[in-house]
């Protein structure tokens, strides 16, 4: 009877142990194919990831003429600040507000949206709102 016949689940006994030698030669082949087949799906996928990854650019529309700032001491980095989060229709929405209202707009900015913004920042914005957007505006 042949190993091959034994192996398949044929009569005649069970399959003749393979010698450790046989067993590292198996797992090596084994380990290679592997290797060989993770090659072959990093070359096949990279290309798609790499393009994936390449730089993307969208226009957006302009902002509403209603949403542009009014000039004044602080509007530009009031405009480059508080433009990294939201739209400057936000500002110009609020209700108009003294520095306190305005302070306090601005340390939750800071506070509960981690605005990246400065004290020093923080302190031109605020003066700059309640010049421009405050209660007599």
């Amino acid at each position: 009877m042949s190993v091959e016949r034994v192996r398949r689940g044929g009569s005649g006994g069970t399959a003749p142990k393979e010698s450790p030698r046989g067993l590292l030669a198996r797992r090596m082949v084994s380990d290679s194919v592997q290797s060989l087949i993770v090659a072959v799906l990093i070359g096949l996928v990279w290309p798609l990831v790499a393009a994936s990854a390449a730089e993307r650019t969208i226009t957006l529309p302009a902002d509403d003429a209603y949403a542009a700032l009014r000039d004044g001491p602080g509007a530009q980095i009031t405009r480059n600040s508080c433009g990294f989060c939201h739209s400057t229709d936000y500002i110009v929405m609020q209700p108009r507000g003294d520095a306190k209202q305005w302070q306090a707009v601005v340390t939750k900015m800071v506070n509960v949206y981690k605005a990246p913004i400065s004290e020093m920042d923080a302190k031109a914005i605020v003066e700059y709102l309640a010049s421009v957007y405050g209660p007599a505006q």
